[in-house]
């Protein structure tokens, strides 16, 4: 895959476990809170995943495959939006890489093979700092982060066309 945008790297460190933090990335009712989305898969290598929004509206806004997993370590899924998953110029892939450090944890997110200058590279670039700023907050504190912020993330994610994670 030539003329793929620059990786997309965040890291984060959590004040949970690395069970804790895999648990928030998988768990129904944890990505609801934090994410407004419920992601959908059996998790085992190969199996179909979808990204649910917790709206009741069942819509799925990003969908893919699950191309490796090692709990609590490493989950590497493909990612695109239902309308574009056949077109594998517009298949990304996003791993997760979890670091126990004692009581807490480093999580590693690349974002990879984005088309350069796409809705999902715009979307990105501000989804997952702030999906992951309320992970963390939802880990640590047991509330996620204010309404406030994420109308004004909510806005930016439909003017990129949902690219958001």
């Amino acid at each position: 895959m030539s003329d793929r945008a620059p990786d997309y790297v965040y890291v984060i460190y959590i004040a949970a476990r690395a069970d804790t933090v895999w648990n928030g990335l998988l768990d129904r009712e944890l990505t609801e809170a934090y994410w407004g989305h419920y992601n959908v898969s059996d998790w085992k290598p190969g199996s179909a995943w979808e990204h649910v929004r917790s709206d009741g509206s069942c819509t799925v806004d990003i969908l893919g495959k699950v191309v490796e997993i090692d709990p609590p370590r490493r989950l590497v899924i493909s990612w695109a939006f239902p309308h574009e998953a056949q077109d594998e110029t517009k298949v990304s892939r996003v791993t997760f890489e979890l670091t126990p450090l004692g009581p807490d944890t480093r999580l590693k997110v690349i974002h990879s093979d984005l088309e350069p200058g796409s809705e999902m590279q715009k979307g990105i670039a501000d989804g997952w700092p702030a999906v992951l700023s309320n992970l963390k907050t939802l880990l640590e504190t047991g509330r996620t982060l204010s309404d406030d912020m994420w109308s004004s993330v909510s806005g930016d994610e439909q003017a990129a066309g949902e690219a958001s994670p």
